[in-house]
């Protein structure tokens, strides 16, 4: 790519053996010039690597651990969530709605209270503002603008065009987080903490004498960007390409109303316990983000070493994109791979059922810090909707294009609009 010698690993098998079997050896983050632009350099939890990934990655797990045990868990927090997303659709009055910002909103929120310490109204100016900067990045990552910046970052860094307004929108988030660590530490109680700003506040108080910590104003702007980007369009681009599915396979929506019925029923809200007992939602949640094939390209690693992998040999530093794409719809994994079909995480006894290659979250030491949470929100979200709302499309089925309005770096599926009608 570019100037930058690159290997791919296609197929399940490739992808398994190089990031779960030699862990070690795939574990380091590679070069991608536009997340060197937003991690200013290998800040943050997702660019670094390293001793400085390794802190951060342990810091950042444990903050989110504790928080979720904390006096309101994760969970109840995507719960209240859901019931404030469920008394907008509820305002619209089945008139058909563009789910853009609506799931941006609701999703974004759950993390904003994990990392800022509250919820956002959802007519906050600057909370949309903020949703609208955040959608300006991942469009741009995905634009052939910000492809070509990451073959040729000296040329495109330099030349006029729309990848210069994503560049703006990354530095409008960071300067947001930056005024609210400033109001953070204005206000801070060293012995009751209210968030994870708090928290890496009382890392950099604790570590201040420590030259080389990483516990610093550069690694609290980073690491706050990456859960809160990461933790904002993966899961609503999900939920919004998943309802798109359900609009295309409204048999796959009535089959999960019945288990909805049947295992929680009309009067209490959905929990994490449900899953276990809602093989087929489960199923289908699985099968929606397989088939969407959200990251295609994977993020880039990068080798520690001189190695030989499968009779070749890789220098030490080369660029590796395990393409997930290939491992999503690898034949061997699943039956029909280019085609929905919840059938492919069901046995024969409509059990739930795991697959290799299930792998959204990419794998290994670099798995997704967040797979936690965003499973979390994508079945408290589905099931919340499909409890109280029957989705209606105003096209017909067969006009429903599932195919990615842009695949780049993320597949980012059609705008469409549907009406959400009362159970």
């Amino acid at each position: 790519m570019g100037m930058d010698p690159v290997v791919v690993l296609c197929s399940c098998d490739a992808v398994k053996e190089a990031l779960m079997d030699n862990a070690e050896d795939f574990g380091a983050r590679g070069h991608m010039p536009l997340l060197d632009r937003i991690t200013s350099g290998g800040h943050g939890v997702v660019g670094s690597n390293g001793e400085r990934w390794k802190q951060l990655r342990r810091f950042s797990l444990m903050t989110l651990r504790n928080f979720g045990m904390g006096k309101r868990s994760i969970e109840e927090r995507i719960q209240e969530e859901a019931q404030f997303l469920m008394a907008e659709f509820r305002k619209a009055k089945c008139q058909p709605l563009d789910l853009t910002f609506y799931f941006a909103k609701a999703v974004s929120n759950v993390i904003c209270s994990v990392v800022f310490g509250d919820r956002f109204e959802y007519e906050d100016r600057e909370y949309l503002m903020l949703l609208g900067l955040l959608d300006e990045i991942f469009k741009g990552f995905s634009s052939v603008w910000g492809q070509m910046y990451n073959v040729y970052p000296k040329v495109m860094g330099k030349l006029p065009g729309p990848h210069q307004k994503m560049f703006n929108a990354i530095d409008g988030i960071q300067e947001f987080i930056t005024k609210r660590v400033k109001m953070h530490k204005e206000t801070l109680d060293l012995n009751n903490p209210r968030d994870f700003i708090d928290c890496f506040l009382i890392k950099m108080e604790q570590e201040k004498n420590i030259p080389e910590t990483e516990f610093h104003m550069e690694g609290i702007v980073n690491t706050t960007f990456d859960l809160f980007g990461a933790g904002t369009e993966t899961v609503s681009t999900t939920l919004r390409y998943g309802l798109m599915i359900l609009l295309k396979h409204p048999d796959v929506e009535e089959r999960i109303h019945q288990e909805i019925d049947k295992v929680i029923g009309r009067n209490r809200a959905p929990c994490v316990e449900d899953r276990s007992r809602m093989p087929y939602a489960d199923a289908v949640i699985h099968e929606i983000q397989r088939f969407i094939d959200l990251i295609p390209l994977g993020i880039p690693h990068k080798v520690a070493r001189d190695l030989k992998f499968r009779d070749f040999f890789i220098p030490k530093g080369t660029t590796i994109y395990p393409l997930l794409s290939s491992v999503l719809r690898d034949p061997k994994q699943f039956k029909y791979p280019n085609e929905f079909n919840p059938g492919h995480f069901l046995d024969d006894q409509c059990k739930f059922r795991k697959n290799d290659g299930f792998m959204p979250f990419s794998s290994g030491k670099r798995i997704c810090l967040g797979e936690g949470l965003a499973r979390m929100e994508l079945f408290l979200f589905f099931t919340t909707i499909l409890q109280n709302f029957t989705l209606r499309s105003h096209v017909d089925k067969e006009e429903i294009d599932l195919t990615p309005l842009m695949s780049g770096f993320a597949n980012y599926p059609h705008h469409y609009q549907l009406s959400f009608i009362p159970r």
